[in-house]
């Protein structure tokens, strides 16, 4: 991929399941074709012998340089259990922690009393704090373009599940009301939760070589 100078606008703010509604492209067979030919081109560079810090930096922060858009038409509607499905959200994860840090770090740090175990696999340092998070989601990508997939999916499947458990405690301490914001809390700490499901899924699959 390249630089694009007309690229399009990127919204404000970002979470996991606001990223999983971008609309794709017109034709689901050319976007399943281009889904997985770029993410298999994304890891054969990732894992040239010759593959320098620049390269796997530009790699790490290919929705900065594309735009979220352009990586979410070709990505975005991919099976949750496909390579381009599982980079998409890893993707969104480094994402969504650059544009609200101290938000995910917060929920991070709440759901990692409950969720010891998960915290434990993800690596972050306790108390974690913004920029630590952040390098977590670096270190994850750097380490599945480059390295070990399954082990990168299943860091970042203990991520996505101790900030689900944080954000439905997150409710709880806040006594959110019954109504639309309840709703919202469960169904977003429901929808972390499911992400991290799906690439423990993913990891496995790696690791059995399966992963497509």
């Amino acid at each position: 991929m390249t630089e694009r100078p007309h690229r399009p606008r990127r919204p404000a703010s970002l979470d996991p399941a606001q990223a999983d509604r971008i609309a794709g492209g017109a034709d689901p067979a050319l976007r399943l074709r281009a889904a997985h030919a770029t993410a298999q081109a994304v890891l054969r560079r990732g894992h040239e012998s010759d593959v320098d810090v620049e390269t796997v930096d530009r790699l790490v922060r290919l929705v900065e340089t594309e735009g979220l858009e352009v990586v979410a038409s070709l990505w975005a509607d991919s099976d949750a259990a496909s390579l381009p499905g599982a980079l998409w959200r890893l993707y969104v994860l480094r994402e969504w922690i650059r544009r609200t840090p101290v938000e995910v770090t917060a929920r991070y740090a709440l759901g990692a009393q409950r969720a010891e175990v998960d915290d434990a696999v993800a690596g972050v340092p306790t108390p974690p704090t913004p920029q630590e998070v952040a390098a977590l989601a670096d270190a994850v990508l750097a380490g599945a373009v480059t390295a070990d997939l399954d082990v990168a999916l299943d860091r970042a499947a203990a991520f996505y599940r101790v900030v689900g458990t944080g954000t439905a405690l997150d409710a709880d301490l806040h006594d959110a009301p019954h109504g639309p914001e309840a709703a919202h809390a469960t169904r977003s700490a429901a929808n972390l939760v499911r992400t991290g499901e799906e690439l423990r899924d993913a990891a496995r699959r790696a690791r059995a070589g399966t992963l497509e």
